[in-house]
């Protein structure tokens, strides 16, 4: 099974937003995160996903192409450019990337389910604090 990472969406107004930016790169085949460091179990993660933090929530993923090293050093994380639902759930936020098992990450949402039938992130946050969820 592949390892998994999630990361804030950074800089997105909203998942429409990330979305866009995602898909504004499909004429190229993939889109590019910069990170400093290539996670020590990269290898792992080819074929994973990459789950994106909106709102203290997962709310959707984009499968992990690779990795490769820039010219400076740094990494580019290569992601498919799509942004691919899921069902939400409560994530804290945390700086940079962090590792996420196969049996820890949300499912996809199913044909004909919407983001509107899975949990609002700002929903699925209140009832995490409330231990509910």
């Amino acid at each position: 099974m592949p390892l998994h990472m999630t990361k804030i969406a950074f800089s997105a107004e909203s998942p429409a937003d990330l979305r866009a930016w995602l898909e504004s790169h499909e004429d190229v085949g993939e889109a590019r995160l910069t990170t400093r460091y290539l996670p020590k179990r990269q290898e792992e993660m080819v074929g994973g996903s990459l789950y994106w933090i909106y709102e203290h929530a997962l709310i959707g993923r984009s499968p992990i192409l690779g990795f490769e090293q820039r010219e400076d050093g740094r990494w580019h994380i290569r992601l498919a450019p799509a942004l691919i639902p899921v069902v939400t759930q409560p994530k804290r936020a945390h700086q940079g990337w962090r590792y996420l098992a196969e049996k820890d990450a949300p499912r996809d949402l199913g044909e004909g389910e919407t983001a509107g039938d899975a949990m609002p992130p700002a929903m699925a946050r209140e009832l995490a604090k409330l231990g509910l969820v």
